[in-house]
């Protein structure tokens, strides 16, 4: 009686044992590599995505390759594009591009209207990447969401782009390039550490956005009315007949 008592004793030290190795190792890998975000996790990364890429987008998709790369995150199977090496040293040269063209007034012009049609579908195509094991419904709701998040960051930056312009000194623009430079990279990163502090600041963002919307319609409509009047101003007159 006594050894099938100890018999059972230690085997049910060894599964312990074995139940408490096999905790420890899910710990260290969640420490060498992250799991992919789901549920709560990946909807506040997701909002914090999106403004960021309404802001720069190819910072923001630099960002996310870098950060996969360096274990920081783990994204989905659908989005493992991103860390591709070209795309990653594509999006650091257009970063580069936008970074020198935001301080030149014209080329700024007609770069951000150019990409409102850029930095909107991207958001919206990650937010549907994203939610890959979502069912159809839920992906086209994360999709919609996503670009109008993106959407209206574009606008508020565009908006205090127009409230910035008419100062005679260039430096106040180039401030304002190099702030929200910052704020995408410091944002995508803090949404890997904190997600819900990043969303909270984003949501915060979005508000006043939201709250000054009548200033941002406004500023659209002068982005494309000062890109058309570039456009026009660099074109040829017609020749005579």
């Amino acid at each position: 009686m006594a050894d099938v008592i100890r018999s059972e004793f230690d085997a049910a030290n060894e599964l312990a044992q074995d139940r408490s190795r096999t905790t420890v190792a899910n710990m260290l890998l969640r420490l060498i590599s992250p799991a992919v975000p789901t549920g709560a996790d990946l909807s506040a990364i997701l909002i914090v995505i999106c403004f960021s890429a309404g802001l720069n987008v190819y910072a923001t998709v630099a960002m996310l390759g870098f950060l996969a790369r360096g274990n920081m995150l783990s994204l989905p199977p659908s989005l493992h594009l991103v860390t591709n090496w070209y795309v990653i040293g594509i999006c650091c040269a257009l970063f580069l591009v936008e970074f020198i063209g935001d301080k030149i007034p014209v080329f700024d012009l007609l770069w951000n209207a150019a990409h409102t049609f850029v930095r909107v579908p991207v958001a919206a195509l990650i937010a549907y990447e994203a939610t890959a094991a979502l069912p159809e419904w839920e992906r086209l709701g994360a999709t919609l969401i996503g670009g109008l998040i993106a959407f209206a960051a574009h606008g508020g930056k565009m908006a205090a782009r127009t409230a910035v312009t008419p100062s005679p000194e260039p430096l106040s623009n180039a401030a304002l390039s190099l702030g929200e430079d910052g704020i995408v990279i410091f944002l995508t990163w803090l949404a890997t550490k904190h997600p819900y502090a990043a969303a909270a600041i984003t949501i915060v963002a979005l508000a006043i956005i939201v709250i000054m919307i009548r200033l941002v319609i406004r500023a659209l409509r002068a982005l494309f009315g000062g890109a058309e009047n570039a456009l026009s101003r660099s074109s040829p007159p017609a020749s005579a007949a």
